[in-house]
């Protein structure tokens, strides 16, 4: 990941309050894209000038040809506010992230937690993720329900690692069951990349609890009943479980690892 400046000037009077507006619908644009990380911006007023820092999956992310139809829109209404095109400085690369996927995958997966900033979207030979941006549009343009539902994957799994209140039980249901509202949006998901980029597209089962090791390696698939998932040797030494079946990996129950 790279840390990248914006800096945004003003050709003519403005006000806070539209430059704020048109740049942060802008921001708001490229995110549901997966241009750039996370869920908030600060934009500072400096010597006449509006400045942001974002973190980006490459240097190029904010390339033009990257951007969607709503972030083109976005571009094209800075003037409106009478701000001028954003002037873009990387700052080098983010010390703190991983670096993206460059090569095209054999194989990819759905996989996020809550301290994960980067893509939900990684590759299945290295586990680096894959920038949203280089996938033809999931729904109505962008990625936005893709970031959405990782957003909402990221807050169940804050909650059931906190384990400080009865809605870890609620969340856990959502990130391991596949009955779960999380798993069938994310599994739908999962549907739709893999015929958009015809790379065979997995999604992750988080998995916790269980009463035995022993039967922890005998459990079959929750979604077909396959009792032949199991690998003995864990894939990206994480994934105890694949269904080619049903597009699912799992990771041998974390109380028995």
């Amino acid at each position: 990941m790279f840390v990248c400046e914006l800096r945004f000037d003003c050709f003519a009077d403005t006000t806070i309050s539209l430059a704020e507006q048109a740049i942060n619908h802008l921001l708001e644009a490229w995110r549901a894209n997966g241009q750039v990380l996370g869920r908030e911006f600060a934009v500072a007023l400096h010597e006449g000038s509006f400045r942001v820092r974002l973190l980006l999956p490459e240097e190029h992310s904010l390339a033009h040809r990257h951007n969607s139809p709503w972030a083109k829109q976005a571009l094209a209404q800075l003037s409106k506010a009478k701000l001028l095109a954003p002037r873009e400085k990387i700052l080098g690369q983010d010390i703190n992230s991983e670096i993206s996927c460059s090569e095209p995958p054999s194989w990819q997966l759905l996989y996020t937690s809550y301290v994960h900033m980067c893509s939900p979207l990684r590759s299945g030979d290295s586990l680096l993720p894959i920038p949203l941006y280089q996938l033809p549009a999931t729904f109505n343009g962008d990625h936005k329900q893709l970031i959405r539902w990782q957003t909402e994957w990221q807050a169940c799994d804050e909650l059931q690692m906190a384990s400080a209140t009865a809605a870890e039980f609620a969340a856990l249901h959502e990130l391991s069951d596949i009955d779960s509202d999380l798993f069938r949006r994310g599994w739908d998901l999962r549907g739709r990349i893999e015929y958009l980029t015809k790379i065979p597209t997995y999604y992750y089962l988080y998995r916790v609890g269980g009463e035995s090791r022993e039967q922890e390696l005998l459990r079959p698939c929750p979604r077909c009943g396959n009792h032949h998932w199991y690998q003995p040797e864990p894939l990206l030494e994480l994934f105890h479980f694949r269904c080619d079946n049903c597009r699912i990996v799992s990771n041998l129950s974390w109380d028995f690892q």
